[in-house]
């Protein structure tokens, strides 16, 4: 990422404020549409008036529409439209933070960490049924955690970002090694325990798990606003940012526990998703032509939101029984749309 001047930061402000108003409007409308397009469609169609009908308390025309939104739609729309959002603001955040335009939200090593978690339970225990999906989302977050301590800690003692990239790239290196012994060693049922894990999944999250799992990244989100200014003062590098009074040690601390805390949260409970995390910050900077994170940080909370819900309809493939990986999707749809995005941004002559 180019460092910019701080004159840019600011040029043409109300420009963009009024430009970033609209465009912000239609992504909430465009969230708005998919979420309703995922509580009416899939191997049982609900049409929209039964589902307004349905959230308002009332008696639809089928009974079994009711059980179908509120056991299983509903909360996987939910989920899907905060992991998303989650894993766009951490992308966005250590993109920032390392003026990497390759960072994600994964970069420290935290999915690395919920996969050993999860690698321990599934591929050394002979029956995985006396854990469950709970018993992974408890290894995936313990996993997720240790390296968030360690990040901390790192963070703690380290001068710059870079030996901090260093370090999360290494770490995921070494655990993914250990990952893959792990398997080399395992029965074929618990490999495929292992990667029906790493497809990632919206559908995981229960009523009983959402008071867990929502207040964590709305915590982490809330934390990532607060940085913002933080965050815009990074973009001029290190040094200007240090000589504009910016605390280097603490900015990169709250960074890294926000980041974290969204990126670990979404995997412990949907699994390594792919993609959103990277994509969806060059996205919202090609759309609203602008770095500041005033800007980008709801830009990204809604674009990021609308396209895991997307991306979870398509995975659902309305009409089938069939179910797609969901990091299958993510990869298809996102890989052509930022390719042509970079492309377009470039202006290359093919």
């Amino acid at each position: 990422m180019q460092k910019i001047s701080k004159e840019t930061l600011s040029r043409k402000k109300s420009w963009w404020s009024d430009r970033a108003l609209i465009l912000l409007t239609i992504l909430l409308g465009l969230l708005l549409t998919s979420f309703c397009l995922n509580l009416a469609m899939g191997s049982v169609r609900i049409p929209l008036a039964q589902i307004l009908t349905i959230l308002l308390g009332y008696q639809p025309a089928k009974a079994t529409w009711s059980s179908i939104i509120f056991k299983f739609r509903l909360p996987q729309a939910l989920t899907a439209a905060l992991a998303g959002a989650a894993l766009s603001v951490s992308g966005l955040q250590m993109q920032t933070l390392f003026a990497n335009p390759l960072a994600g939200p994964f970069v420290l090593g935290i999915n690395a960490g919920a996969s050993l978690g999860v690698a321990l339970v599934v591929l050394t225990v002979n029956n995985q049924g006396i854990f469950g999906d709970l018993g992974l989302t408890v290894a995936a977050s313990l996993g997720s955690t240790l390296v968030l301590l360690l990040a901390i800690a790192v963070a703690q003692r380290v001068r710059n970002s870079t030996t901090l990239l260093i370090f999360g790239l290494m770490f995921g290196y070494a655990t993914n090694a250990i990952v893959t012994i792990a398997l080399h060693f395992s029965i074929t049922e618990q490999i495929q325990s292992y990667l029906r894990w790493t497809f990632g999944s919206f559908g995981g999250v229960t009523w009983s798990q959402m008071p867990i799992f929502a207040p964590t990244i709305l915590i982490g989100l809330a934390l990532a606003y607060l940085l913002s200014k933080n965050l815009n003062l990074l973009l001029l590098g290190e040094s200007q940012a240090s000589s504009l009074g910016l605390n280097l040690q603490h900015s990169r601390f709250g960074i890294i526990v926000s980041a974290a805390m969204l990126a670990g949260t979404v995997t412990a409970f949907c699994g390594p998703i792919a993609f959103l995390g990277v994509a969806v910050p060059h996205l919202c900077r090609a759309c609203f032509q602008t770095a500041d994170h005033r800007v980008l940080l709801p830009a990204t909370t809604l674009m990021g939101a609308t396209l895991a819900i997307s991306a979870n309809l398509i995975a659902r493939m309305p009409g089938s029984q069939v179910a797609l990986p969901l990091n299958a999707v993510t990869a298809l749809i996102g890989a052509p749309v930022v390719s042509w995005v970079i492309l377009r941004q470039q202006r290359i002559d093919w």
